[in-house]
């Protein structure tokens, strides 16, 4: 897998309550949905593209890394946002994506900035190198449905801060995304062909197109909800964050807990995503 050569999105209000704890509600306010539950948008986070003629350029900077996040100048309301990240392929009938295929998953963080004034969710997201991460360990699927081995697992989320281990993000299971599996992937399909250049949303098609009909895409599915301390409390220098992706058969919540406590991250069946930051 070549990260650098997919466009990579995310998955906007795909988990009730986080658009509220993030304060980015009110940016969809004129937003209407035929479902009420429905994610809001699909926003880019890198689009690879050599010479952008409609895609803006900031997006064609590779914004992850999986050991570090370099703080953005001139901002210091940094937050973690643990999700599940699925690797797909793309299918295409001429000009528009047919089907939308997950290989496999695994821990992601698409780290925001919470400031006014962006006029598109993107703007939020790459600020340049070091922005966002993704696990090196990714899952196998076997399939995306209700079968699925990713039926097993819940996202859990950590921040360190001068040794001590806070939960960032609700335990969630994977599940309970809002829209998931089958529903999802048509939702994406719709989205990818179709969004409109509207409010904090981007049409996304004609950079998929600048892009060459690229055959693969990573999309972060959508950022749990907050505990208290995680909605209260934004990133520090030297702060070390954790997200992880793990079978609840195995593992109980305590368990999980104490394999951050040792960052003993060897079994292969979690998806670990570790970073430190930096100013």
């Amino acid at each position: 897998m070549d990260l650098k050569n997919m466009p990579c999105f995310g998955v906007a209000g795909n988990f009730t309550g986080h658009l509220e704890q993030a304060g980015e509600a009110k940016d969809f306010l004129n937003f209407k949905t035929k479902d009420a539950n429905a994610p809001k948008a699909v926003f880019p986070t890198y689009i690879h593209v050599s010479k952008p003629k409609l895609t803006p350029k900031f997006l064609t900077v590779f914004p992850f890394d999986s050991k570090k996040i370099i703080f953005p100048k001139d901002e210091n309301k940094l937050q973690i946002e643990p999700e599940c990240a699925i690797i797909c392929n793309l299918t295409w009938e001429k000009e528009l994506i047919k089907r939308i295929t997950p290989v496999s998953f695994g821990a992601s963080n698409d780290c925001s900035i919470r400031k006014e004034g962006a006029k598109k969710i993107s703007e939020k997201k790459n600020w340049g190198k070091c922005s966002k991460g993704l696990s090196e360990n990714l899952i196998a699927l076997d399939s995306f449905n209700s079968y699925s081995i990713i039926n097993d697992y819940c996202i859990a989320s950590f921040l360190i801060r001068d040794g001590k281990i806070y939960e960032y993000g609700q335990n969630s299971l994977i599940l309970n995304y809002s829209y998931i599996y089958e529903k999802l992937l048509f939702w994406l399909v719709d989205k990818l062909n179709n969004q409109s250049d509207e409010g904090p949303a981007e049409n996304i098609h004609k950079y998929l197109l600048e892009a060459g009909k690229p055959e693969s895409a990573m999309i972060s599915i959508g950022a749990t909800r907050y505990t208290k301390w995680g909605e209260q409390n934004f990133l520090m220098n030297n702060d070390k964050t954790c997200i992880i992706l793990y079978p609840q058969s195995k593992y109980s919540q305590a368990d999980i807990l104490k394999i951050v406590e040792k960052e003993d991250f060897k079994d292969p069946e979690i998806s670990v995503l570790f970073q430190t930051v930096q100013m």
